[in-house]
C-alpha cells in the first residue's frame, strides 16, 4: 500500500543553532510561518478525502519539533491529534535534533500519537558535528536513540537522518558514522548528499575555497554501497537525496543534487552487479532480462550502463521480464 505523509515543514523553527549547511527555506520550499490553527485548516481539508489510514501519517519536518517553545508543539500536535484518536491515520511523524530528546519530552508525544520520532544526526563523527557547528555529539545521538527505543511500551518508530560529504568527512569518518548506524539500527533511515546553498557557512566556505563538495559522480560511488548495507541490516530507506523543488535548484552552489539521486545509486550497484556477472565471459551481444521497473534503473541515466558494457566488447539490449525478480537480472548471450 502506498505511503501518504500530510506533511507540514517549520523551517529553522526550534533550532538553536544554524548548522554550516542549513536553509531549510530553500531545501523544503516553504516561506510561510505556520501555525496550529493552519495546520488544523489544512488537516482538515486533506482528511475530507479518502485517505487510507494505515498507511497515512501527519508529519512535522524541518527545524527542530522538540525544541520548539512547549506551548507551540503542543498546539501543533493538539490539532493533530483528533484525526490520530479518530483513527484516520497511523500517527504522528516529528523530526528533531538528537539533544532534543529526553524522558519528559517522549511522555508529552506518546500521549499527543506520535509514533516515528527521527533524528537528524548527520553525522556519528565528533570531528564532522564540531567543524559544522551541530552543537551536538555522536554520544548525543546514541542516548536519544536508547530514550525513544527503551520508550514503555514502545510506541516509537526511530529513524535517522544522515548527511554525507559535509565538511571533515573523508573515508574514514563515513565508516565510521556508518558502522555507528548499524548498531543502532533504526527502523529508517534519510539519507542526503550535501547541497551547498547560496547565504550558508558552506557557502561562504566553498566560495573562499576552504571546500570542495563531493560532486554527484563521487557522492553515488560511496554513498550506493552504503545504502545497499543498511538495507542488507534490515534498515528501510525512505528518502535518498533531498526532495527536488525550483527554489532549492535556484539557490544550490555545488554539491550532489539530483531529483532521481536514488535511482542513480541504484543504477550504479546494478552496474556492479553486472561487471561481476561479466567477468570472464567473451565479448558478444545478449539480452539483459530485468522487471519492468527495474528497465531505466539498469540502462543507467542516458544509457549509461549499457555504454559502459559496450565500451568492454557487450551489446546489450534490455528486456522487461515480470519473471525477474527486482533487482536481480538474466543475461542470455546470443549464439553466433
Amino acid at each position: 500500500m502506498h505511503h501518504a505523509n500530510v506533511a507540514f515543514f517549520i523551517p529553522h523553527r526550534g533550532c538553536p543553532h544554524r548548522c554550516s549547511f542549513c536553509d531549510q527555506r530553500a531545501i523544503s520550499g516553504e516561506g510561510e510561518l505556520l501555525t496550529p490553527e493552519m495546520v488544523g485548516e489544512k488537516l482538515a481539508e486533506a482528511f475530507s478525502r479518502p485517505l487510507p489510514p494505515d498507511a497515512t501519517e501527519i508529519a512535522f519536518f524541518g527545524g527542530s519539533f522538540t525544541c520548539l517553545p512547549r506551548g507551540e508543539m503542543a498546539g501543533f500536535l493538539e490539532a493533530a491529534f483528533p484525526y490520530v484518536r479518530a483513527g484516520k491515520c497511523r500517527g504522528v511523524r516529528i523530526s528533531t535534533r538528537p539533544d532534543g530528546i529526553s524522558g519528559e519530552i517522549l511522555d508529552i508525544l506518546a500521549r499527543y500519537g506520535v509514533s516515528a520520532v527521527e533524528l537528524g544526526a548527520q553525522s556519528l563523527d565528533d570531528k564532522v558535528l564540531q567543524i559544522n557547528g551541530r552543537g551536538h555529539t555522536a554520544e548525543a545521538v546514541r542516548n536519544a536513540a536508547r530514550l525513544i527505543r527503551e520508550y514503555p511500551g514502545a510506541p516509537f518508530s526511530l529513524g535517522l537522518q544522515i548527511m554525507t560529504g559535509l565538511p571533515g568527512e573523508d573515508a574514514e569518518s563515513r565508516a565510521l558514522t556508518e558502522r555507528a548506524v548499524l548498531d543502532i539500527r533504526p527502523d529508517t533511515l534519510r539519507l542526503y548528499p550535501t547541497v551547498v546553498i547560496r547565504g550558508t557557512e558552506l557557502a561562504r566556505r566553498m566560495e573562499e575555497g576552504e571546500y570542495r563538495p563531493p560532486g554527484l559522480e563521487e557522492t553515488v560511488a560511496f554513498a550506493a554501497p552504503m545504502l545497499e548495507r543498511y538495507e542488507k541490516a534490515g534498515i528501510r530507506i525512505i528518502r535518498a537525496g533531498l526532495h527536488a523543488s525550483r527554489e532549492l535548484e535556484a539557490e544550490m552552489l555545488g554539491g550532489a543534487y539530483h531529483p532521481a539521486f536514488r535511482e542513480l545509486c541504484q543504477s550504479e550497484l546494478f552496474r556492479k552487479k553486472l561487471e561481476r556477472a561479466l567477468a570472464g565471459q567473451p565479448k558478444g551481444s545478449g539480452i539483459l532480462h530485468v522487471h519492468p521497473r527495474f528497465v531505466s534503473i539498469a540502462a543507467g541515466q542516458k544509457r549509461k550502463n549499457l555504454l559502459w558494457a559496450e565500451g568492454r566488447g557487450y551489446s546489450l539490449k534490455i528486456r522487461g521480464d515480470e519473471a525477474v525478480m527486482p533487482g536481480e537480472f538474466r543475461l542470455d548471450f546470443e549464439k553466433n
